[in-house]
């Protein structure tokens, strides 16, 4: 197995996406830190990877601070003996537009994504360099912190600082030989129940049947064993020479996203004044402008919901991941 002997951590995982990616990193040797607010829900995880054959501990706590960041790692050493890979996939929605969007839903969501996974990985990659281990760092981002949604300001602002964070880090890490990456899900979760554009393809899973390839190719919508197979590509010996990359992964199609570069450049001698800027403009940037938030495709009729039929086409890039 390509990660046996190895040592995770994955915050977040007592079920969906989390669980998914702890149980893929366990079936290929590694030995799992389970991390959950929910007691019962923590435990179950680790009866799961032990069912299927694993080696698992559990860390209940929540992700944010300092504290709970070295008693993961601290766990990880204590029950394991070391620590090799660090998955960030905790996180929290809520949702609400700029101006019903409170202080407190704001800086929950920030705490939990953006600080938590400052606090992780910096517990990590301070392990890491100490005992000379090349480590593997796999951050969790999101289609919405590449192209914004509506009504998500706060998880925005912490999926897109995640990947700013991953660009910086891979510099600061690379002389220890430490990799770090972000990953874009695109798959089914509990939340996407709840968004009628997906729901053939939801019910489909939930029956055991195979999503339309509408879905999984078109869309690149699929289930949280689709991108799990990146996770644990990412934390292995095959990905050394990976860092600092954004890479999506759901149903059938896998993406590497650029970095931001620049769409257009003009220069004008002596600078550019507001009347300079009046006059042209729209001439030289208006057919470049870029877009926002993710355009799906229109649903075949075969795969139209059976309820709520005109919120199909609304924006649903960060209810699936």
């Amino acid at each position: 197995m390509s990660l046996s002997g190895k040592v995770a951590i994955v915050t977040g995982s007592g079920r969906g996406l989390g669980l998914a990616y702890a149980r893929e990193l366990a079936r290929q040797g590694a030995a799992i830190v389970i991390n959950d607010v929910d007691a019962g829900v923590a435990a179950e995880a680790v009866r799961t990877i032990e069912a299927d054959g694993g080696k698992a501990a559990a860390v209940v706590a929540p992700v944010g601070s300092t504290e709970v960041a070295k008693k993961l790692v601290e766990a990880a050493i204590k029950e394991f003996g070391g620590l090799d890979i660090l998955v960030t996939n905790a996180g929290i929605l809520r949702d609400k537009n700029l101006l019903k969007m409170t202080d407190d839903d704001f800086d929950a969501v920030i705490n939990v994504h953006l600080r938590g996974t400052f606090t992780c990985v910096r517990e990590a990659f301070a392990y890491f360099k100490e005992n000379n281990i090349a480590g593997r760092i796999i951050t969790i981002g999101s289609p919405t912190g590449q192209r914004g949604n509506f009504g998500q300001t706060n998880y925005a602002a912490a999926k897109a600082g995640i990947v700013g964070m991953v660009r910086t880090w891979a510099l600061e890490m690379k002389k220890a030989g430490v990799t770090v990456n972000a990953v874009i899900p695109v798959a089914a979760t509990a939340m996407t129940k709840t968004v009628p554009y997906f729901q053939k393809a939801v019910e489909a899973d939930e029956r055991g049947e195979a999503m339309p390839a509408f879905f999984r190719h078109e869309l690149g919508f699929g289930t949280a064993d689709d991108v799990s197979g990146l996770v644990a590509f990412l934390a292995s010996d095959a990905a050394s020479g990976i860092t600092g990359q954004a890479i999506g992964a759901g149903g059938d199609r896998l993406q590497l996203w650029t970095h931001p570069e620049a769409a257009a450049t003009e220069y004008r001698d002596g600078g550019w004044r507001y009347q300079d800027l009046v006059d042209n403009f729209g001439p030289l940037f208006g057919d470049k402008l870029q877009t926002v938030g993710e355009e799906f495709l229109p649903l075949p009729d075969e795969l139209q919901p059976e309820a709520r039929p005109a919120q199909q086409n609304q924006p649903v890039a960060a209810k699936v991941g």
